[in-house]
């Protein structure tokens, strides 16, 4: 994914040189999510926590949740691995982040420890029940929550279209705006998606997606940053679905592995 982005960068470099095709504001808002990428995670780690969630009648559930990332150990890919520990099911998902590819997203049902890996590249298939998740398939609920599969890949970061809107103050702290638009969004996902991006610590502050028609569908509020041995994690996230009235909030449990 992040030699991708560098890849991709170099390519609207060249690009806007012979033929002026992208703004100031597109190379600017590539080169962000150029940044933003290039901190991926350099050590393996385990969260627990829980999803809390407000449906759209005003019922509450909470559902305990569990991600881990894990490193590889030419540092090249990582994986985001989340299982969502409900009464009757379990509900796991995988994320691969690579160097040389894009997001790769699967569902499978042994448990999260039984994945093997060989080299960079985990061994799917056969070796335990799974199967891909691609286009449309992403833009589903997690676990019944408000938080999409592509959420938690944060996927929008992976679309071609990158642009900074401007600057501007959110919460405190000085932010740039970026717009990332889907080029083929479908008709039950985002079409883009602005996200307010902490100058200093390249952190999100908050996010509002749009669906395909152009209507607000969500804001997004990554909330109580920490630094857990030498890395920022999340201690809590927000999602609000305005047109569905509902809510879900993921808590961490964030200490020392």
């Amino acid at each position: 994914m992040f030699a991708f982005a560098s890849i991709l960068l170099a390519a609207v470099g060249a690009m806007a040189q012979t033929t002026n095709a992208l703004s100031d504001t597109e190379i600017r808002g590539r080169q962000l999510v150029e940044q933003i990428l290039e901190q991926h995670p350099t050590e393996s780690f385990t969260n627990t926590g829980v999803l809390q969630i407000r449906d759209p009648r005003g019922q509450r559930s909470e559902i305990p949740v569990e991600c881990k990332v894990k490193v590889t150990l030419t540092n090249a890919n990582w994986m985001s691995i989340f299982e969502a520990k409900a009464t009757n099911q379990s509900v796991r998902l995988l994320v691969i982040h690579g160097a040389n590819h894009m997001n790769e997203y699967f569902c499978f049902t042994n448990s999260a420890e039984d994945i093997p890996i060989l080299g960079d590249i985990p061994m799917l298939g056969h070796l335990f029940s799974s199967h891909q998740l691609t286009g449309s398939q992403i833009m589903a609920s997690f676990a019944g929550s408000d938080f999409w599969i592509c959420d938690l890949g944060l996927e929008f970061f992976q679309w071609p279209d990158q642009k900074i809107l401007k600057g501007e103050t959110m919460r405190g702290l000085f932010c740039r705006v970026l717009e990332s638009t889907n080029p083929n969004p479908p008709t039950n996902g985002y079409s883009r998606v602005v996200t307010w991006i902490d100058n200093e610590s390249l952190a999100i502050v908050q996010a509002k997606a749009y669906d395909a028609k152009g209507n607000l569908l969500k804001d997004f509020y990554p909330k109580d940053f920490k630094k857990v041995d030498g890395q920022w994690q999340v201690g809590s996230m927000d999602i609000y679905n305005v047109q569905t009235r509902s809510r879900t909030t993921l808590k961490f449990d964030l200490k020392k592995q």
